[in-house]
């Protein structure tokens, strides 16, 4: 059983979605420390000046060091519209853009007061748009504790997963023995983004998984999987 741990992002990349498609269980660490200026409340989409940011405010002033699930949006007027409005506007050419817009005006019109309610209702949304079948937890919910290391595999062990897929950015902190020790086998996930075909110009990566979607539609999966090891197995 596969499984995979990462922080929820707003609007994520492909990258993302390439964990949730590889694992039978994915979970959002949401109990973790809130990264300001990361990619918690904010993602890129492409304009026809090039990438342009969409974040969410919120509130920090004060509040010192948060974790994710107690972050707070801030409830400036506007910032929902103007994010809905730059898509619309942005993707208005794109052959599939009214597949996905129905549903996220939706979501993105609704109240929110936590980021990471916003955050994963829409990673839970894309996911499906994507077909996508892995089943998802909040660390927030589980109660277990730990050093990183620690907790990863004591996450891993709660599921009886005994395939953990991680980011490569984790090279820095994750301790081999350890899961190897656990009977864990761990998996980078060494993803290479691939090129499709998109509006406004030369080709630029790293978006927001909406850029995606609205050019390629039903066949952004398998696109969104042409990025992966060619021996990585599915879940």
């Amino acid at each position: 059983m596969r499984l995979a741990v990462l922080q929820p992002s707003y609007l994520p990349w492909l990258g993302y979605f390439d964990q949730i498609d590889r694992v039978d269980v994915f979970v959002f660490y949401d109990d973790v420390q809130y990264d300001k200026n990361g990619w918690r409340n904010r993602n890129r989409i492409k304009g026809p000046n090039g990438p342009v940011w969409l974040t969410v405010p919120v509130k920090h002033s004060g509040r010192g060091l948060q974790r994710i699930c107690d972050v707070e949006i801030d409830q400036q007027p506007g910032w929902q519209t103007k994010h809905l409005r730059s898509i619309v506007q942005f993707y208005a050419k794109a052959p599939h853009r009214q597949t996905y817009m129905p549903e996220l005006e939706d979501l993105l019109s609704r109240s929110w007061t936590r980021l990471v309610d916003l955050d994963i209702a829409l990673i839970e949304a894309m996911s499906r748009w994507l077909s996508l079948k892995a089943k998802f937890v909040r660390s927030s919910t589980l109660g277990i504790e730990g050093e990183r290391n620690d907790r990863l595999i004591g996450i891993c062990r709660h599921f009886g997963a005994n395939h953990y897929l991680s980011g490569d950015a984790a090279k820095v902190y994750v301790d081999l023995d350890a899961f190897a020790a656990a009977g864990i086998r761990l998996e980078w996930q060494d993803y290479a983004h691939p090129s499709y075909p998109q509006l406004h110009g030369d080709f630029v990566s790293h978006l927001s998984l909406l850029d995606l979607l609205m050019n390629v539609g039903p066949d952004s999966l398998a696109l969104l999987r042409s990025g992966r090891p060619i021996d990585s197995p599915l879940a």
